[in-house]
């Protein structure tokens, strides 16, 4: 067999770092020139991956007879050294004619199979952490980690929702037992690897979170009703197919609701495999390891990897026996069981799929450092997912955590202070969590290996509770399965019994949560989910008050819910909104499809680079889909939680709702002037402006002021006298990047407001000075910034992530969509800084603009407005107040107080807005940005649409004039049953 990159027609095409966005016309040319020289033996090969190591040379022998005599498609590379499997890869790729798949699976990185490699956190220790942006950096730098060593697919992440505390072969490489939260992480664990170039697979369809035998074992049994599996199991993988993950596998599961064929695993089912297809898939399935037992049992050698592909399979992952593969596909063939097209099809998609992650000449990697490089980062980010992670379940004693005995106290003779033990279960000698307790609290440490006997129980107790004010318990070495109490051992079982007596104990468990089932009575308990030394100097730490807990329990275990967390300073993070089908609440999902037309003949039109779009009616969510790309360049596809810079939308999102909490309180009159709140607009025209007027904007003052102007020359460049190109002292005032203003100017901002001209009374005009001033009295009254009091009182406690200002402190800016490439004034195209000259010069926030979001968040504020203020139990602001806000107040204009409305004679009009069907109490915002939110309570519907058509050229005004939202708006009510 020749070489096929048919170099000098692909020469242009050669990658030397791997891209996730291919055009799929490129990509597809190339996979046709290469399928036209294929033989069918050869087509047949390219659809299997088989096992590679540095193992045993058995291994390494039959894989390169593999490679060069059957020209297999992948490689599935498992335990062995980093170097000795970079030498392998290189190897390998150089004897084969067309570039080879390097799979690995590597669910927490590289570490998982590799020595010599520090392993990331697993899933379940991610599940437990609320900060979304932390997940995609651990998917990304599984990605850096899959680069460097030349895996193009990591068969990560596991999407299972483990619901099963029995589950043997699951269990923690579950992000938890919340399906939401199982699918929001996995597509942000996708999403940092394809940052990478890395091709990421969910697994293991169609779930495999609620079983109790393991199919490398056997065949296991899922009983569950359709309607049960989908309104769990499948979740996620429906999540992630609208999402665009670019593989998918299939595990080995029998469900009879799916296929009751007898012992016909899902992996070899048209039947569950048509699920994929029908929801829209088009890109990579995937079986599981055909030589596990769940399959072999049932189905022999060639004919399971026959069936594998007949059901539906692109891939298969390690047939049993290549040769026997090859000719039980071969004969399928040839006698049309399984047609040539069908092979031809999933051929050229595993093709482009190379094409795309691989490339037409797979790099060699280098041997180089390549351990250090392999490890460079990880320490810092399994310590930040520690100080995300680590869950205080339990504090029946406020004085024991966080523990503030400190060793001088003691040698100064210091009669209050604690006297501390240490009780290492499972430990035979210190670990860094034991230093730090002897060292930081002068503490005596006692050890319970595993292998210790009953007999010592009643004596190391006794001791404990005669001598000691404070016990700090350390739960360490304990298996990750179930199987056997965790490795509990009896005598370990029975002194953590007896420990739940003591009320002055406080327990660490450093591992899989689900083993505090055992001993759920004990009264200060954090669960710290891994034993590394990493986690166990955060827990110090925490223990010691120099970090608060962070986390929430990932699963339900011994008797805490999941979602618990006591967080001192944060409020725990509610329940998420439910989604639902659109029929489960009287919306008609073909007719929502035109959402899907709309948007991408905005997109195709140029109105915008992409965008988001979520529809939720009754409190749950029906639509949340992403569509195109961050720019026009389509180097970055969006996804449902990117933030967008809101605009104006921070008007009503953060500023009026502000309002309306203090208006509840009493210290907020709408009746009163700016100046009774402003005392700074002492003497100008401005302090007898009723704030009624201001905010239904037609209280006189100026649409807008263009700051920069004064502070830059004739061509519109900063001037030096104001800004920096670095913050220093007296310029701290980021601006943009690289552009920092001088401190003291935002007073001679306000002060332009405050000397503007004065307009006439009773007219209406949309003014940002309206709301910046509004801001300020957020902020004279509650004595806290106007970020600060939104976040505290409303984001927080709703459980908005992603909400707030200043996104780049929060978030990497490949999470944040850009907004307009500047040509005047800050000259750079904008991300992650407010699109708002103005609002940029305040320093990022101001009550006009500034407020970044998902649509997912938003839809939370949202529905707590359509709740009439309450959300979860919670009440943040009274019923009445929403609906006078939110009611017409004008006689010259369609606003409330802060809301923009309805046109009153909207269904006479040739233009309606902001549709034709909204009703007269709908009430939102739309933002400059390319923004809109809508709320109407007459049909319980929220409607949020995310773009940034300002970029990168803020004059295009295509998305009004094709009036996209509006029509995108309309279909909505059109689905309505």
């Amino acid at each position: 067999m020749i070489k096929l990159f048919c170099a000098a027609a692909f020469s242009l095409l050669t990658r030397t770092t791997l891209q996730a966005q291919v055009p799929d016309a490129v990509a597809r040319h190339w996979a046709d020139s290469v399928l036209l020289r294929l033989s069918v033996n050869d087509k047949i090969a390219q659809l299997m991956v088989i096992r590679a190591s540095d193992q045993a040379r058995y291994y390494t022998a039959e894989t390169e007879d593999a490679v060069r005599r059957y020209h297999v498609g992948g490689l599935c590379f498992f335990q062995g050294g980093p170097v000795r499997q970079a030498e392998l890869t290189n190897a390998y790729q150089q004897m084969s004619a067309v570039p080879l798949l390097i799979t690995q699976d590597a669910e927490w990185g590289l570490g998982m199979r590799l020595d010599s490699v520090d392993a990331l956190p697993h899933q379940m220790m991610l599940g437990a952490v609320r900060d979304t942006g932390l997940i995609e950096r651990i998917g990304e730098q599984a990605g850096i980690q899959c680069k460097r060593l030349g895996v193009t697919m990591d068969l990560a992440p596991d999407i299972d929702v483990n619901n099963n505390p029995d589950n043997p072969v699951i269990n923690d490489r579950s992000f938890g037992e919340n399906k939401y939260t199982v699918a929001r992480y996995g597509a942000l664990y996708v999403k940092g690897l394809g940052r990478q170039g890395v091709m990421g697979c969910a697994k293991h369809f169609p779930g495999h979170g609620d079983t109790q035998t393991d199919s490398h074992l056997d065949l296991p049994v899922i009983r569950k009703t359709r309607a049960e599996l989908d309104s769990l199991e499948l979740y996620p993988f429906r999540s992630l197919v609208a999402s665009g993950v670019p593989a998918v596998m299939v595990g080995h599961l029998y469900i009879p609701a799916l296929d009751a064929r007898e012992n016909r695993p899902t992996s070899l089912s048209d039947k569950a495999i048509g699920l994929l297809r029908q929801w829209g898939y088009t890109g990579i399935v995937m079986t599981d390891a055909l030589d596990m037992k769940g399959v072999t049992k049932y189905f022999p050698k060639g004919n399971a990897a026959l069936e594998a592909l007949r059901a539906g399979n692109d891939l298969l992952c390690l047939p049993v026996d290549v040769k026997a593969t090859l000719k039980s596909v071969r004969k399928a063939v040839r006698h049309h069981v399984l047609s040539a097209a069908s092979l031809d099809d999933k051929v050229r998609k595993v093709l482009m799929a190379k094409y795309t992650y691989v490339g037409v000449s797979p790099r060699v990697v280098d041997t180089g450092h390549l351990v250090q490089d392999l490890n460079a980062g990880t320490a810092v980010l399994r310590r930040q997912v520690a100080l995300e992670a680590l869950t205080l379940l339990r504090r029946d004693n406020p004085r024991l955590f966080p523990l503030l005995n400190r060793p001088e106290r003691i040698e100064q003779g210091d009669s209050t202070a604690l006297r501390v033990a240490y009780l290492g279960i499972g430990l035979e000698d210190d670990n860094a969590f034991a230093r730090k307790i002897r060292e930081g609290y002068r503490a005596d440490a006692f050890y319970f290996p595993y292998t210790e006997g009953m007999e010592r129980v009643p004596t190391l107790l006794r001791l404990l509770k005669g001598n000691y004010q404070a016990v700090v318990v350390g739960i360490h070495g304990y298996s990750r399965r179930p199987q056997g109490h965790y490795g509990l051992s009896a005598p370990a079982l029975a002194l953590l019994d007896s420990l739940q007596t003591f009320s002055n104990a406080v327990t660490f468990v450093f591992g899989n949560p689900y083993a505090i089932r055992y001993f759920p009575g004990m009264h200060n308990l954090v669960a710290c989910y891994e034993d590394d030394s990493v986690t166990q100097c955060v827990a110090a730490e925490m223990l010691a008050g120099r970090k608060e807990p962070m986390g929430v329990l990932p699963v339900s275990a011994g008797g805490f819910a999941v979602g618990t967390g006591l967080q001192p300073a944060v409020p725990p993070e509610p329940l998420p909104m439910p989604a639902a089908r659109p029929e489960d609440v009287g919306l008609n999902a073909r007719r929502l499809q035109v959402i899907d037309s709309l948007a991408e003949d905005a997109i195709a039109r140029h109105a915008t680079p992409g965008c988001v779009v979520l529809v939720a009616r009754n409190g749950k969510i029906v639509w949340d889909k992403a569509y195109g790309y961050m720019t026009f360049d389509r180097t970055e596809s969006v996804r449902p939680d990117d933030l967008y810079d809101l605009a104006s939308v921070t008007k009503i999102c953060a500023t009026t709702v502000s309002v309306m909490q203090l208006y509840d309180e009493g210290k907020i009159d709408l009746d009163k002037t700016l100046g009774d709140y402003l005392p700074w607009l002492a003497g100008t025209d401005k302090a007898g402006l009723f704030l009624r007027d201001i905010m239904l904007h037609q209280a006189g003052l100026k649409a807008f002021i263009p700051f920069y102007k004064d502070v830059s020359d004739k061509k519109d460049d900063p001037l030096p006298a104001f800004f920096t190109g670095r913050p220093e002292t007296g310029f701290t005032v980021r601006v943009a990047e690289g552009l920092y203003m001088r401190n003291d100017y935002v007073d001679s901002m306000y002060r332009q407001i405050a000397t503007s001209p004065l307009g006439p009374e009773g007219k209406y005009v949309y003014s940002d000075n309206d709301f910046i001033l509004m801001g300020k009295i957020v902020e004279a009254v509650s004595g806290m910034s106007l970020d600060q009091y939104a976040r505290q009182h409303f984001y927080v406690p709703l459980g908005m992530i992603t909400t707030g200002f200043h996104p780049r402190d929060r978030f990497p800016l490949s999470q944040i969509a850009p907004t307009e490439d500047e040509k005047t004034f800050r000259r750079q195209l904008l991300r992650g800084d407010v699109h708002d000259p103005g609002a940029a010069m305040f320093g990022g926030v101001s009550g006009h603009a500034g407020l970044f979001s998902d649509a997912y968040d938003l839809s939370i504020l949202l529905q707590m407005l359509l709740n009439g203020g309450e959300m979860n139990g919670v009440r943040y602001i009274r019923d009445s107040t929403v609906r006078y806000f939110t009611d017409y107040h004008s006689t010259i204009s369609r606003r409330g107080f802060g809301f923009d409305k309805p046109e009153k004679d909207n269904a006479g009009r040739p233009d309606p807005y902001p549709c034709r069907s909204a009703s007269p109490e709908t009430f939102g915002h739309t933002g400059f940005t390319g923004t809109c939110i809508w709320v109407d309570p007459v049909y319980n519907l929220v409607f949020v649409f995310l773009s940034n058509r300002v970029c990168p050229d803020g004059n295009n005004n295509l998305l009004s004039k094709l009036n996209v939202r509006s029509n995108i708006q309309e279909a909505i009510y059109q689905a309505m049953e």
